[in-house]
């Protein structure tokens, strides 16, 4: 699959259009909108599902390097009011706070990230490594080291230090409700 097919097959998901047609708008450096509905969606049009089926958010990574809770949530409220009128729970979380949090909420360390696609990188399957970022003059530019992966429909684990294997194993056996086509790399 090439990058002009995968945006072509994201976009068959309105709430993805939508998403990627208004991100600019928040103003934002280094915003992305990344994994789960953008590779469930290619993932639903291969297989003839309806686009959404499966795809319970929409999450977009940003990079700011104000790492407050008050400049994170003023985004936060800037994205529900431009996005209110779709009918999904988007997402959006400042990919330079990551660390602040994650250890608590995960049990394991996350060090500090420089870039939104180093967030990217550290998803736990390699083929949920997949972003998108609209500019402001309509172009796309692609982060997608896990395109061939999500496009075979093969899920192998990313063992980065983040890792865990219960929380790859528990996405995998979601995933494998959704689309039983997957192929799953246990770790």
């Amino acid at each position: 699959m090439t990058e002009p097919e995968f945006l072509e097959l994201v976009q068959h998901n309105p709430v993805n259009l939508a998403i990627l047609e208004r991100l600019p708008e928040l103003q934002l450096e280094d915003t992305w909108l990344v994994s789960g509905s953008l590779f469930q969606t290619v993932w639903n049009v291969l297989t003839g599902r309806p686009v959404t089926h499966g795809i319970k958010d929409y999450d977009i990574f940003y990079f700011d390097p104000d790492t407050s809770w008050e400049a994170e949530d003023a985004v936060i409220q800037r994205t529900k009011t431009l996005f209110r009128d779709l009918e999904a729970d988007v997402e959006i979380r400042n990919q330079a706070r990551v660390h602040l949090w994650y250890e608590d909420k995960h049990d394991i360390s996350y060090p500090p990230l420089r870039t939104s696609c180093e967030g990217i990188d550290r998803f736990l399957a390699f083929a949920n490594m997949v972003g998108l970022q609209p500019d402001q003059g309509g172009a796309v530019n692609f982060y997608v080291p896990g395109l061939g992966d999500m496009a075979a429909m093969h899920i192998k684990p990313n063992l980065t230090d983040n890792f865990r294997k219960d929380r790859y194993e528990e996405k995998c056996a979601r995933w494998l409700g959704g689309w039983p086509e997957l192929t799953v790399e246990h770790s």
